[in-house]
């Protein structure tokens, strides 16, 4: 095969993926020196400006990291628009060893790709990286939130997420209950690291019984001990008998693999991207009878606080106010999802369609 003929097949099918999906724009970045590989990608900046956190991973190969970048990016529209924040859609994600690969020069490289959109896409912190990153992105662009508090910024989002990540599972288990305690209620988190931690702390402060698995035993052993969640294996506890499944690490773990095992009655949890087909496996939990509160409505409190501090708005008791509105948030989209027999993936991008459209119609000239 020759050259031009592999490229054309390769673009074809990189243009595929970003048309299918509705994405304005994919920036790949390359550092020779620093040995920087970045994606950065851009789905929709009709609401606002494209925010959403860059993330560091050791993918198995750069299309992996391309379908990454797209559903993060694309998934963060729908959580700004269904949250009712003036904000488009954006993710970055690093390519390569967290571990060993970052530093200073690394950091402020990206830091000027990402100056050089001139504020089309913000960034912040997410997988594998620290705030003490994004300092050193901030020395090299102005378009970078959730900056420490001694920097002027709001610090760790991590707490809020997990508080909105609690609310909304209060909401699911009202629906699927007639009550929303979760005393005495069986929970498996899956992933403890800060997210899963606070969320492990606010699940056990109401007398639920937790199960807590991660990739690392020595997080389960922390979490354990400060909280008396319960450790056990991510491959076991898909088979455990639970009320409620609260995925908190990285996505696709609802596939055709797990969901026949399941046995919960609620799926509610932090991940992003946790439908590994969205169409498919999120009719396939309504056929289970599993009640499913859509990732990037639960988990939008981390991007409530960055949004506040990005605007120069932010206090910490506004943003947990703001939380606190994922509850409502949630109940809504399984309403409409009920009304319209769509899936509650569906009610949410459908919510989040009918906004993104209503506002675009309103910025246009008259």
């Amino acid at each position: 095969m020759e050259v031009k003929e592999l490229e054309s097949r390769v673009d074809d099918s990189i243009m595929s993926q970003i048309t299918s999906l509705g994405h304005e724009q994919l920036v790949v970045c390359h550092d020779k020196d620093t040995g920087l590989k970045a994606l950065i990608g851009i789905h929709n900046t009709v609401l606002g400006p494209a925010l959403g956190g860059t993330r560091m991973w050791n993918y198995a190969n750069e299309s992996e990291a391309i379908r990454d970048v797209l559903r993060l990016s694309r998934g963060m529209t729908y959580k700004a628009a269904v949250t009712g924040l003036n904000l488009g859609g954006g993710k970055a994600v690093l390519i390569g060893d967290a571990k060993t690969m970052k530093t200073e020069a690394f950091l402020r490289r990206f830091g000027k790709f990402i100056e050089s959109l001139n504020g089309k896409y913000i960034t912040a912190e997410d997988v594998n990286m620290k705030m003490s990153d994004m300092e050193y992105i901030a020395m090299e662009t102005k378009h970078v939130t959730g900056l420490p508090i001694y920097r002027g910024g709001s610090g760790d989002p991590s707490p809020v997420t997990a508080y909105g990540t609690y609310v909304g599972m209060k909401a699911m288990a009202k629906k699927a209950y007639g009550n929303e305690s979760l005393e005495n209620k069986k929970i498996w988190v899956q992933g403890v690291g800060q997210v899963g931690m606070y969320l492990t702390e606010h699940l056990r402060k109401e007398n639920a019984t937790v199960y807590i698995s991660d990739i690392d035993e020595e997080k389960i052993a922390k979490v354990a001990k400060a909280t008396g969640a319960k450790g056990v294996s991510a491959e076991e506890a898909y088979d455990l008998d639970i009320d409620v499944y609260a995925p908190c690490a990285l996505g696709a773990t609802l596939n055709d693999d797990t969901i026949p095992r399941l046995q919960c009655s609620i799926i509610a949890g932090a991940a992003n991207n946790q439908l590994e087909d969205e169409i498919k496996h999120g009719y396939d939990l309504m056929k289970k009878g599993i009640l499913y509160a859509p990732d990037f409505v639960i988990n939008a409190g981390g991007l409530i606080n960055v949004y506040l501090d990005y605007m120069k708005e932010y206090n910490k008791e506004r943003s947990y106010s703001m939380a606190e509105k994922i509850y409502d948030n949630c109940a809504s989209i399984v309403r409409v999802a009920e009304e319209e027999n769509l899936s509650p993936q569906e009610a949410a991008i459908h919510i989040g369609d009918k906004r993104i459209s209503e506002v675009g119609n309103v910025k246009l000239p008259r």
